[in-house]
């Protein structure tokens, strides 16, 4: 399920940020996120958020985050979330191929240049190909490394015009937390 979540947030961060379809694109994003507690796994320092808008994020709390343990289910809380994407459109290599869904890391400390005192939730390689491309209805279809369909809407036009269906894609995704999280005082 974890590997499905992060391939359908890929897919969607992908198609609407990129701008030049045969080029690699390289970024890091960041959101403020504002929602209530709605899981706690004290053991691995974990909490899952529901925010305002319905979303749910599963966050590591990094050793920084001081009285983790003052935490309760229902509590609001901020923080910021960072992900790094990086897709290449290129051919996959041998050993891409042998395992087109690699986790490197999770939950833990990656190799990659993330901010200061942030802790990767979760590192991977997945090779996706595009199956279908509704361009009247800015959407498309991909097909994860594991038979599994996404439909990702798209937002920008230019870069819905420049996919072609069986087009394949490399993505290297990452997500990291902050190290502090800020309880809200319900009014």
């Amino acid at each position: 399920m974890r590997k499905q979540t992060i391939l359908t947030i890929t897919a969607f961060i992908i198609f609407n940020f990129i701008g030049f379809a045969q080029e690699d694109i390289e970024k890091w994003y960041t959101e403020e996120i504002q929602g209530s507690i709605t899981e706690i796994d004290s053991e691995n320092r974990e909490l899952t958020v529901t925010g305002q808008e319905g979303n749910i994020v599963t966050i590591i709390a990094g050793d920084e985050v001081e009285r983790f343990n003052e935490l309760v289910i229902g509590d609001i809380i901020k923080f910021d979330y960072w992900t790094y994407i990086k897709a290449e459109f290129r051919k996959p290599t041998k050993e891409e191929l042998e395992d087109p869904l690699l986790v490197i890391a999770e939950a833990g400390k990656a190799d990659l240049d993330t901010p200061p005192g942030a802790t990767v939730g979760a590192l991977i390689n997945a090779i996706v190909t595009v199956e279908v491309i509704n361009r009247p209805y800015m959407n498309v279809v991909v097909k994860g490394p594991e038979g599994e369909f996404v439909t990702i809407p798209v937002e920008n036009t230019s870069v819905i015009k420049k996919l072609n269906v069986g087009q394949v894609i490399i993505i290297t995704y990452a997500e990291a937390m902050a190290i502090y999280i800020e309880k809200i005082p319900v009014k």
